[in-house]
């Protein structure tokens, strides 16, 4: 019998923004691997792809930032931070943040709480680098619930990068005309008719096809042409 890895999606996981930078040169990415390892000090560990450009600044600068969002993020803010490269784009243009203890950037927006470690200890993965990091700072700015992984899949209808470590393959089901749904070609985001986009004024019930041109992905922010139907 093959090994089921659906079994890891019943782990209990979060969504962050992990960001980190010195004297400019920053950036920052969503994370769903974030835990804490010891009190005495306190300690976390965070897993981040090695092709990620905040996986290259946080081994630059030997620090990084958690900041653990709220069920009240938009998929828009969460894709603007998990879908797009801080090579080529500025993640932090108008996005609310300040200069932590360690010298990165701490994201303000949609945030219950964060905290600022440095990298204490460095475990290679194959694929991610497991940081681990002493906290130096940490403070709650919101009692609003956190975003849970399993809440952002079943209620935000968010996906996953392929740098992600939890990434798995979709599963193909089986469609008719009546309920077909178009996936997105950059970040994997399906469009449901049975379930519009409410948070872009699309109702349920909204056919692909009877979407505005104008409308465009709610994760990654790809254009109408850049679904294609799912097989």
């Amino acid at each position: 019998m093959s090994m089921d890895l659906k079994s890891l999606h019943k782990m209990s996981y979060g969504v962050y923004v992990v960001t980190s930078g010195k004297e400019g040169r920053c950036n920052g990415q969503i994370a769903n691997t974030v835990v804490q390892i010891s009190s005495q000090p306190p300690t976390v560990a965070i897993s981040i792809n090695k092709q990620n450009f905040t996986h290259e600044i946080i081994k630059e600068t030997g620090v990084f930032v958690v900041s653990v969002l709220s069920e009240t993020a938009p998929l828009s803010f969460i894709g603007d931070f998990g879908f797009r490269c801080g090579r080529q784009v500025d993640k932090f243009d108008g996005v609310e943040y300040k200069i932590g203890k360690t010298g990165a950037r701490i994201v303000l927006n949609y945030a219950v709480s964060y905290l600022e470690a440095k990298v204490i200890d460095q475990i290679d993965v194959e694929t991610h680098t497991l940081f681990v990091g002493e906290i130096v700072d940490a403070e709650v700015l919101s009692d609003e619930a956190s975003m849970t992984y399993d809440f952002y899949h079943k209620v935000k209808r968010g996906t996953t990068p392929r740098s992600a470590p939890t990434f798995t393959q979709p599963e193909k089901k089986e469609e008719t005309a009546d309920n077909a749904k178009y996936i997105c070609t950059i970040c994997n985001y399906t469009y449901d008719p049975v379930l519009g986009d409410p948070d872009s004024g699309v109702p349920a019930g909204t056919p692909f096809e009877k979407l505005p041109e104008t409308w465009v992905c709610p994760i990654c922010g790809a254009a109408k042409n850049r679904f294609r139907r799912r097989d």
